[in-house]
């Protein structure tokens, strides 16, 4: 379970990032902020791993107040937070597998890692981990050999490596076309139902949200205005969010993409075409 209490970030120059942001994210639930850009998103992400330092307020993941550790007791704390990037963060000379065990490195030693001696149980995990993205043959090729859609499956399954109790998600789907977006964000949503981990994804793609997540914050000046069930983000909701405009066609995107995701699925049950 993480809990956020009362979290507020104002940087020096006096603008206000995060303002008194209070939300809890039981194990098991996938949650998606939305927002207008500036509105708060990544910094939120930010300053639940402690990459951004809040002004005030609390993150306890289990129990555990991640804004009042530091040193040794930080790093443990990040070894229990997953973060998959939109800019999937790959080292792109190492191959697929040494990209995946990188997820190990915080709790390795560190010759161990530097040789890339990794213990039988981690390397038998980043097969399955593989095997479970869909990459199980390409465990050799280089990073940069990759599609966009192959290198964001390698970082989900570097991010699962960890062993996290909290995975955070920042923009997965960004530079991904409409198709790959979707397999991306079905797999993300399988993975943690599968693992029961609390999640966050930091996404702009409203109709992709409204399709996957079980819940939607949306955030607009570092404010919670919105905190409830995908089918509640309304004309009225998503004006309130982002601002005056014509929510009809982002709607009438997101049927066109329930029956089209709808027609994948019979097409992988029966065999057919969609």
């Amino acid at each position: 379970m993480l809990t956020i209490t009362a979290l507020t970030k104002r940087y020096d120059t006096g603008d206000l990032a995060l303002n008194n942001v209070t939300l809890s994210v039981p194990a098991g639930q996938v949650l998606a902020l939305i927002g207008p850009s500036g509105a708060g998103k990544s910094t939120l992400i930010r300053c639940v791993n402690r990459l951004v330092e809040p002004t005030s307020g609390s993150v306890v993941l289990d129990g555990s107040d991640i804004t009042r550790v530091r040193g040794k007791a930080l790093r443990e704390a990040r070894r229990q937070i997953g973060m998959i990037f939109q800019s999937y963060a790959l080292v792109e000379r190492l191959s697929v597998m040494e990209n995946v065990l990188s997820g190990r490195l915080g709790s390795v030693g560190f010759w161990r890692s530097w040789f890339r001696r990794f213990p039988e149980a981690d390397i038998r995990q980043a097969i399955g981990l593989l095997e479970r993205v869909g990459l199980e043959t390409m465990l050799d090729k280089r990073g940069d050999a990759l599609s966009g859609g192959q290198k964001q499956r390698v970082g989900i399954a570097r991010a699962l490596m960890q062993n996290p109790k909290l995975l955070l998600v920042d923009e997965p789907t960004a530079s991904l076309d409409p198709k790959t977006s979707r397999q991306i964000m079905r797999l993300i949503c399988e993975l943690c139902a599968e693992q029961h981990l609390a999640t966050i994804i930091n996404i702009h793609d409203v109709a992709l949200a409204q399709q996957f997540v079980h819940r939607v914050v949306g955030l607009r000046a570092g404010a919670v205005v919105y905190d409830g069930p995908p089918e509640g983000l309304t004309q009225d909701v998503l004006t309130t969010i982002y601002g005056e405009e014509d929510w009809t066609a982002t709607q009438k995107k997101d049927d066109e993409d329930a029956h089209e995701a709808a027609r994948d699925v019979a097409a992988a049950v029966l065999g057919g075409h969609p």
